[in-house]
C-alpha cells in the first residue's frame, strides 16, 4: 500500500498543493474509513480497485471535496456537493470574530445569508446550543444540501432554511448575522478547484461589489443593538466594502485570517447614548 500511495501522491504532485492530502482521503473514502483510521491501519489494508477511478477524477481536476461528499468545517463535518461552495477555513474566521464579539455570552438568533452548506450556521449552532437560525439562499439545490447537513448534525430543530433573494422580505431581527457572499470580479479568470464550484456564488459583477451592495443598507434593519455582523471579503476589498457597510451607518472593523490577509468585516450598530 505504502508504493500505491507514493505513487499516487506523485501524480497528484502538478495538479494539487496537497497531494498526499488527497491521495489519503480518497483512499480512505474509497475504503469507507475515516482518515484517521486509514492511517492507523494502512499496514493491514489494500487498495481497492476503485482507489484509481477516484484518482483519475483528481487528476482531471474535481476537487477532493466533491469526489468524497465531506468537507469538515469548525467543529462539524459537511455533506457537499456540486450545489454549493467548498467551505474553506478562511470562513471559519467569521466563526472567530462572533466568539471573540460575545464572550461570555451567546447569541440566541442567527441569520446566515447565502448559506449555501449550511457551513456557517451549522457551525455557530454547534457552537452555542441554545441559539436558533435561519439560513436563506436563492438557490434550491443548496438549500436541499443545507437541510440535510442539520439532519445529519441534528440540529433541523434549531435551524430553518429559506428560499430568498438576500434578506428580501426578512422582517425578524438577529444578534449575529453570517455573510459570505460572491466577491469575485466577473473578469478575473479561475483556476483548480474553484472551476468546479457554482459560478453563482463566485461571481459578483464587474468589481465583485454587487451583493456587498445590495446587503449593506438590508444589515441596519436586521441587526439588533448589541448584535453583530460577521462578512467575509476578499483579501483586497477592505476599503471598497468597509466603505459600503459605513455609508449605511454601521460601524466596521476587520479581522484577518491564519494567513494574515483581511478576510472579515465586524460589523455593528453604532451605540447610543
Amino acid at each position: 500500500m505504502a508504493e500505491k500511495l507514493r505513487a499516487a501522491a506523485a501524480l497528484l504532485g502538478a495538479r494539487s498543493d496537497t497531494p498526499r492530502l488527497d491521495v489519503e482521503l480518497l483512499l480512505a473514502h474509497a475504503l469507507g474509513l475515516t482518515r484517521g483510521d486509514l492511517l492507523l491501519r494502512q499496514r493491514d489494508l489494500a487498495v481497492p480497485a476503485a482507489f484509481d477511478r477516484l484518482i483519475e477524477r483528481r487528476l482531471a481536476g474535481e476537487p477532493v471535496a466533491y469526489i468524497t461528499g465531506v468537507r469538515d468545517f469548525w467543529t462539524i463535518s459537511l455533506r457537499v456537493t456540486p450545489d454549493v461552495l467548498i467551505p474553506r477555513p478562511d470562513s471559519e474566521t467569521l466563526i472567530e470574530a462572533a466568539i471573540e464579539h460575545f464572550g461570555n455570552y451567546a447569541p440566541a438568533d442567527v441569520l446566515d445569508l447565502g448559506t449555501g452548506s449550511g457551513a456557517l450556521l451549522l457551525a455557530a449552532l454547534d457552537q452555542w446550543p441554545m441559539a436558533r437560525g435561519l439560513g436563506i439562499d436563492i438557490s434550491s439545490g443548496a438549500l436541499a444540501v443545507a437541510k440535510e447537513n442539520a439532519a445529519r448534525l441534528g440540529l433541523s430543530g434549531r435551524a430553518a432554511f429559506r428560499i430568498g433573494d438576500w434578506a428580501e422580505g426578512v422582517r425578524e431581527t438577529f444578534d449575529l448575522i453570517l455573510v459570505n457572499p460572491p466577491y469575485i470580479a466577473r473578469s478575473v479568470a479561475l483556476s483548480d478547484d474553484v472551476l468546479h464550484e457554482p459560478e453563482g456564488a463566485l461571481f459578483a459583477g464587474a468589481e465583485g461589489l454587487d451583493d456587498y451592495r445590495r446587503i449593506a443598507p438590508q444589515l441596519p434593519h436586521l441587526l439588533r443593538p448589541h448584535g453583530m455582523a460577521a462578512i467575509e471579503i476578499g483579501y483586497d476589498q477592505r476599503e471598497s466594502v468597509s466603505a459600503l457597510f459605513s455609508a449605511a451607518g454601521l460601524l466596521v472593523e476587520v479581522r484577518r485570517d491564519l494567513a494574515g490577509h483581511d478576510r472579515c468585516l465586524v460589523v455593528r450598530k453604532p451605540v447610543l447614548r
